[in-house]
């Protein structure tokens, strides 16, 4: 695939082909300079593209996920172990095109990679520390030995500025779970801090099916000011960017997937609100939960499934209708990028007495809002560098007016299996696209077969009641 920097291809054979060994195990302290010897070279990523799957060469064999927008982390293995190197580090995320955050992630990008491994695997996580402060990881979701579980100060103790650490556990469950720090969690999750961890099934299990397609990606949110680099770490609710593996649209990459596949979608939520996550033109249902698996009597079918803080869902579908379906949050904030929450509701109000004054002082005033919002998508007013339009996105009809939240899955018969490539806009066969009528509609003729109500509503008239009020005199307080 030729995504990885800071290694060149004899190092990455050494790597994916298990050479080096581990002179002692070790658990989640500083290791020892014996060991340090023996860490594997961390593989670096800072392209924003989706890379493709991770077929893997040296374990059990499984269907690999697809990280949208990200990647899937390689490994080597030693002596039974499968060894990964995770490195905590600024990064710099492009969100969308034109428009970069400097954020805190790990191995060149936010979120960081994702792991994959097999149930009943043994795994050794080395973890690099090169943040200007102590970090750790906690494994969410998993079953592990207490000390391993990366909860700094209550676990462990942190991981200091240039020292690393390891972790070793047995992968002991198939399911969708989420890596993230547990030390100065409210800067470092606002950073950027996560990553995605697939446990896939070690066989054939009764609750989880084979799929074709199996895409994963992490719900995040930032508070970035037009104009600005760096997040603002001590925002609670009141985020202005709404990301899917922090990008954001136009920049999310499409969903591209045969007709008829079975497709997974995993999604992990570490922002702070819930999200009710939405698909066009298919349904589908709920197969499992931070928990593991769900049972098939559990199952019914959905459009929209929530995502709570702290959640992982995943659910399936049959791609069996071609198209460019849309697929978002429904919340409508959160396909929408930066903007201002303080701008006053202008629908209804006629600017133009002042318009001509305004300009006379302001040459770039632009009326804003006066009729709704979707006039934002086709501004050509400057905005600050550095800043992603508010609503974006040009499709074949024009102007999508999203951003944030959204992107499209696209269900195409000619996708070759294994393809993920974008195939382009879908072209409609005639006569199925929504069309203008021209000249007067007649009303149609049920409107004419209905009749009044058939409870209508009994009104009588009411006779004035005047209120008499009684004050107490003292002769009756008396008693």
């Amino acid at each position: 695939m030729n995504q990885f920097t800071k290694l060149d291809k004899s190092s990455r054979r050494t790597f994916l082909g298990g050479a080096g060994m581990i002179a002692a195990a070790v658990t989640a302290t500083a290791v020892s300079k014996v060991a340090l010897a023996a860490i594997p070279e961390p593989m670096m990523q800072t392209k924003p593209d989706t890379m493709p799957p991770l077929v893997p060469q040296t374990s059990r064999p499984y269907n690999p996920v697809v990280t949208l927008n990200g990647w899937t982390l390689p490994w080597r293995m030693n002596q039974g172990v499968k060894e990964f190197h995770l490195v905590a580090e600024p990064v710099v995320r492009e969100m969308a095109p034109g428009f970069k955050a400097h954020l805190w992630g790990y191995n060149g990008q936010s979120p960081g990679p994702t792991i994959e491994v097999v149930e009943g695997d043994r795994v050794r996580i080395y973890v690099t520390n090169k943040l200007p402060e102590h970090t750790s990881v906690h494994w969410h979701g998993q079953r592990l030995p207490n000390g391993m579980d990366g909860v700094s100060g209550l676990t462990q103790k942190s991981i200091q500025p240039g020292k690393t650490f390891v972790y070793e556990f047995v992968a002991r469950r198939p399911g969708t779970f989420m890596y993230h720090p547990h030390a100065d969690e409210m800067v470092q999750m606002a950073m950027g801090m996560m990553g995605f961890w697939i446990t896939h099934p070690k066989t054939k299990h009764p609750n989880i099916s084979e799929v074709d397609r199996d895409f994963c990606f992490l719900l995040s949110s930032y508070d970035i000011d037009p104009g600005a680099y760096t997040p603002k770490i001590m925002t609670m609710t009141d985020f202005n960017l709404w990301t899917w593996n922090s990008r954001i649209f136009p920049g999310i990459d499409s969903l591209n997937v045969r007709k008829n596949d079975n497709v997974r979608i995993r999604v992990g939520n570490l922002t702070m609100t819930n999200h009710p996550i939405h698909i066009h033109g298919h349904e589908f249902e709920v197969t499992g939960t931070d928990g593991g698996p769900v049972p098939k009597s559990a199952r019914w079918p959905e459009v929209t499934t929530d995502v709570a803080v702290g959640q992982m869902r995943q659910f399936e579908f049959l791609a069996d209708e071609e198209g460019d379906w849309a697929f978002h949050c429904h919340k409508s904030h959160h396909t929408m990028n930066a903007m201002g929450h303080d701008v006053p509701t202008m629908i209804g109000v006629d600017h133009r007495s002042v318009v001509k004054k305004i300009t006379n002082l302001i040459p770039d005033y632009m009326v804003m809002g006066e009729r709704g919002m979707a006039d934002m998508g086709e501004m050509t007013m400057e905005i600050p560098h550095n800043t992603a339009p508010m609503m974006t996105g040009e499709g074949p009809f024009g102007g999508v007016e999203m951003g944030g939240m959204f992107s499209i899955v696209k269900v195409r018969k000619d996708q070759k299996p294994g393809d993920y490539s974008n195939p382009g806009w879908y072209k409609h066969p005639e006569g199925t696209v929504a069309f203008e009528v021209n000249g007067t509609v007649a009303d149609p003729l049920r409107f004419k077969a209905e009749g009044k109500s058939a409870m209508p509503l009994i009104q009588k008239k009411q006779a004035e009641v005047e209120v008499q009020i009684r004050k107490p005199t003292m002769e009756s307080m008396k008693h």
